[in-house]
């Protein structure tokens, strides 16, 4: 980033107003810089070091922002959607001006951890098949899932369309049992994000999942804290974590 900015394109940014209330702002005498009151909400700034205030409170710039979302079903990953509800829709409007999308995507009738950001470096380096970041799943899958599942995971599995998966750590938490109408339990860490992968993978060795839940995604568990639909900002230590979980995967 640049050291210096607009004024009204930083102010934009963090959701104080267009451009044009900025305008109106300055000339009402309500924007200061510095401590010095400013009519040109045009006027070039540096975020890091000067000290921006509108109507007598003092503003803090961020470029990028986390998001942790646990993302209930029926809601769609993606910014927009004609039919759906989307993950984005379900964000507090004070994110509105920071333009958040998802990194990568959870099926419509699948929860769990999401990630959003609005840093798109950040989110290439973890959706990058290069990197391999580690993925981790919950599901209950009809009916038993047996040890020769988990052998045939550790090995990868072909997909339906001839894709060969990496390797797959499957663990089976309880065996399920179809006589008396029992799914099985499992955690599932891939290292990969092939659509529908988890639920491909199942089909591959002749069974379905009929729940499923991502638990994290790299250095990232899910906060238990989290409701479904419920979002928050990450800490500065899991974002360091993040930051440097593909240089772990190298």
């Amino acid at each position: 980033m640049k050291q210096t900015q607009r004024l009204d394109k930083i102010l934009a940014h963090v959701g104080v107003g267009s451009r044009s209330e900025l305008k109106r702002l300055a000339k009402e005498g309500a924007i200061y810089v510095n401590g010095v009151k400013i009519k040109d909400s045009g006027m070039q700034v540096n975020p890091d070091k000067d000290i921006i205030a509108v109507n007598g409170e003092t503003v803090t710039y961020r470029e990028f922002i986390y998001l942790m979302m646990n993302k209930p079903q029926g809601v769609v990953s993606a910014t927009e959607d004609n039919r759906d509800q989307t993950v984005v829709d379900l964000l507090d409007e004070a994110y509105a001006p920071f333009e958040v999308f998802p990194v990568g995507r959870l099926d419509k009738d699948t929860e769990g951890f999401l990630l959003l950001t609005n840093d798109g470096k950040l989110a290439h380096n973890l959706l990058s098949p290069r990197k391999h970041v580690p993925k981790t799943y919950f599901a209950k899958v009809e009916w038993a899932v047996t040890e020769e599942d988990r052998e045939a995971f550790a090995q990868g599995v072909t997909l339906d369309d001839g894709y060969e998966t990496l390797p797959g750590i499957l663990t089976i938490l309880t065996s399920g049992n179809e006589s008396e109408g029992v799914p099985s339990e499992i955690e599932l860490t891939i290292m990969e994000g092939k659509f529908h992968q988890v639920k491909r993978m199942f089909q591959a060795v002749g069974k379905q999942v009929v729940f499923l839940k991502r638990l994290s995604m790299g250095p990232l568990a899910l906060d238990p804290a989290l409701a479904l639909g419920q979002v928050r900002e990450l800490s500065e230590e899991e974002l360091h974590a993040l930051r440097h979980a593909h240089e772990a995967q190298k």
